[in-house]
């Protein structure tokens, strides 16, 4: 019995899952928006909404902490300096997924990540 089990296998062992959402984080925080398969969204909210929570205090010990989960100073400087200073008014719920239709090939139901005010802050800065 699977009971008090939390997160999805998505038929993965633990290394590749690893692996998989700590290159499906840093794309995220790369593009501010990916398109991925609905069970992978819902996990990589789990994965990155600490991160966010993490960044909203810069210490070195906290850059630390996510450089060891994504692995990419770039990402980890964006981190800080862009992202956490736009998401720090918000006490959580940092991401949104949209559902988008099927896949073609198998029918998979995918669905499109981002940050919550990502639309907002691109039409302030045109």
């Amino acid at each position: 019995m699977r009971h008090r089990k939390s997160g999805r296998k998505l038929n993965r062992n633990s290394s590749h899952r690893q692996a998989m959402f700590r290159n499906m984080a840093g794309s995220l925080i790369r593009y501010e928006l990916i398109k991925t398969t609905l069970p992978k969204a819902k996990e990589l909210r789990r994965v990155v909404e600490p991160m966010i929570n993490l960044a909203k205090v810069d210490s070195v010990a906290h850059r630390r902490l996510i450089f060891s989960r994504i692995r990419n100073n770039e990402l980890v400087a964006k981190l800080f300096n862009e992202l956490s200073p736009r998401l720090s008014q918000r006490a959580g719920g940092y991401t949104r997924i949209l559902k988008c239709g099927f896949r073609t090939g198998d029918k998979a139901p995918m669905a499109y990540i981002e940050f919550i005010d990502r639309l907002k802050y691109q039409v302030k800065n045109q």
